[in-house]
């Protein structure tokens, strides 16, 4: 898999890509946010550059890593992983809110990275990827729509709507709440929602999970629309009709 890293600090940078490298990986380094803007783009033959991953670290020295992250999904879907000392959980949704799909915090231990690598890579080229074909038509497409309450989910194009205003959700949030909208009221176990949506049995991701649940209330503006069963996991509770 080809890897984009955006990381200023030339050590940690030389450090990281041998480590990855042994683990397969061919890695682009980018020392600033500019460098990463210009990696991303078409080259003059009109080819995109294929990146597996972007690995952008927020601490950068010309732009916000933020304002880096929004304006690189602006330019490609492929998915970006932070790499922040921010541990707050206000810092990681406004981060998924900018498009990211996944962070890690510093420090981060190796395996953990590896492991957030691979998976978010799973996410976009295996079954639950996004569809971009037209899907079915009539009764068929109609099915695929989840109404709850004000929220449409449409399965096949993977949009979702509140009151018939677009919401953008990452590939991770729409796949957590697809899940959770086609068995209301079912109670999903933590490791269940993680196997199925991360496609991993990693305990480290449990944190993940309770970031993604957050910003899905907040971006929904419904906080009472997945209701979290203490000790047990996840449910949506459908909104009364």
């Amino acid at each position: 898999m080809r890897l984009l890293l955006v990381e200023d600090d030339d050590h940690v940078a030389a450090a990281l890509s041998a480590i990855l490298a042994k683990h397969g990986f061919a890695v682009t380094h980018a020392r600033n946010g500019e460098e990463a803007l210009q990696a991303v783009l078409p080259t003059a033959q009109g080819e995109r550059p294929s990146y597996g991953v972007i690995l952008l670290d927020l601490g950068l020295p010309d732009q916000d890593g933020y304002q880096v992250c929004a304006r690189i999904r602006k330019l490609t879907a492929t998915p970006v992983i932070m790499v922040t000392a921010r541990a707050d959980v206000r810092s990681r949704i406004h981060g998924l809110n900018l498009g990211a799909d996944d962070y890690v915090v510093k420090p981060y231990d190796t395996g953990e990275l590896l492991a957030r690598i691979h998976a978010v890579s799973r996410r976009t080229t295996g079954p639950g990827a996004p569809d971009d074909g037209a899907g079915g038509t009539g009764s068929a497409a109609e099915a695929a729509v989840l109404h709850l309450g004000s929220v449409a989910v449409e399965l096949p194009t993977r949009r979702v709507s509140v009151d018939g205003e677009p919401v953008a959700l990452t590939r991770k949030e729409f796949d957590l709440l697809a899940l959770l909208a086609q068995r209301p009221g079912v109670v999903f176990r933590r490791e269940q929602i993680i196997s199925e949506v991360w496609q991993t049995s990693w305990e480290g991701t449990g944190r993940t999970l309770e970031v993604h649940v957050a910003s899905l209330r907040s971006k929904l503006r419904m906080p009472a629309l997945i209701e979290t069963v203490r000790g047990v996991g996840y449910r949506l509770v459908a909104p009364a009709a």
